[in-house]
């Protein structure tokens, strides 16, 4: 297993530690439950430093990464960043990524961790002689500060007011000498931030941000809670190399109006009446369905399970599920199979928990 630079950390602070796409990760420490909450009502730090990092750039970078990527590139401004896909030829998902602009012809990638060495190779084989590609991630930390007091947390470590920065949008600045990469953007629905910066001062960072009043560490677990109740999609399940996007989102995130590698699939996709779509699942209870389980119309098997969780906002089990676009309507009942046993559900349209503020400020005062 690989280890991020907080290994140590965590370890100290009791931190369950499992596998997950092949690093050594903190799945909770005060417990799933309690972590989400504190992420929900003050702030969650999150070490996201298995993640990737890569870095293209070059007078071409713009029209290569147009032709790669799903989401529109030529229009993104300089400080901002765009979600969307990396397809493969056929129009699989290879991964769903974070693109930011930080200069007229300099971009960077944030790719997931399973995938991040197939991505590099993917982008290098296809782009142009003059267009370099680096992957930064060994050399970068990650960190996310999530929650309605994150922008307090980080104002009280930076000893300044943090710049003012919109939805996806991010600033490249200094914090007491180190370079930093500051993005509006998150995986939790609440308002918060991502941090880039070198891997070598990810313990003191760390620990700065961990020091401020209502700041509490978090693992996996309540990070895949948070994004669940949102509805976010989670690659290796609502996202996979057999299918489009498509299913998950419609179209979403992928610019139409451009020519990119997989489009003619996902247009095809886009065309079919009966296709899946990704659905969520209100189970009429608190036991979870896992991914897998088969999602039943009557007798007929309809779809299967992505995801699935106790949500801890709503105080009752939810899913999300690919499902036969006919069985998907919203308000259509449906059962699930879990361990033998059928869970009653209803359609809904995701996220679960509506109150998330991401677009906006908690408070006034911030």
């Amino acid at each position: 297993m690989l280890q991020t630079p907080l290994y140590a950390e965590h370890a100290a602070l009791g931190a369950r530690l499992a596998p997950f796409a092949g690093w050594e990760m903190p799945i909770q420490y005060a417990g799933i439950l309690a972590e989400h909450q504190a992420t929900r009502n003050a702030s969650g730090l999150f070490d996201t430093c298995h993640m990737g990092q890569v870095r293209v750039s070059g007078p071409r970078a713009a029209a290569d990464l147009e032709r790669l990527l799903t989401q529109r590139i030529g229009n993104l401004a300089v400080g901002q960043c765009r979600y969307g896909y990396l397809l493969a030829d056929d129009g699989g998902v290879l991964d769903d990524l974070t693109c930011y602009r930080l200069a007229d012809s300099e971009y960077l990638l944030v790719v997931n961790a399973g995938t991040r060495l197939d991505d590099v190779a993917w982008v290098q084989a296809h782009l142009s002689a003059g267009t370099r590609c680096v992957d930064e991630s060994d050399a970068t930390a990650k960190l996310d500060l999530q929650g309605p007091g994150s922008y307090d947390a980080l104002a009280a470590a930076l000893g300044r007011a943090p710049p003012a920065l919109g939805y996806f949008r991010a600033v490249e600045m200094e914090w007491d000498g180190l370079p930093l990469l500051l993005s509006r953007t998150g995986y939790t629905g609440e308002w918060g931030y991502e941090l880039y910066f070198p891997a070598e001062q990810a313990v003191a960072v760390w620990r700065r941000l961990l020091s401020q009043p209502g700041v509490q560490p978090c693992g996996l677990g309540a990070r895949d809670t948070l994004r669940l109740e949102m509805g976010y999609p989670l690659y290796g399940h609502e996202l996979s190399r057999a299918r489009s996007p498509v299913p998950v989102g419609q179209g979403a995130y992928c610019d139409l109006d451009k020519d990119f590698i997989g489009l003619e699939r996902v247009r095809q996709d886009l065309a079919r009446a009966d296709g899946e779509r990704l659905v969520g699942l209100l189970l009429d209870g608190r036991r979870a369905a896992r991914a897998g389980a088969e999602v039943l119309a009557g007798t007929e098997v309809v779809g299967q399970v992505t995801s699935g969780s106790f949500s801890p906002c709503l105080g009752q089990a939810i899913a999300l599920a690919h499902v036969a676009g006919p069985r998907g309507g919203i308000g259509q009942r449906l059962e699930v199979v879990e361990a033998g046993r059928r869970l009653t559900a209803q359609v809904v349209f995701p996220p679960f928990y509506k109150q998330g503020p991401a677009r906006r400020r908690p408070s006034a005062s911030q």
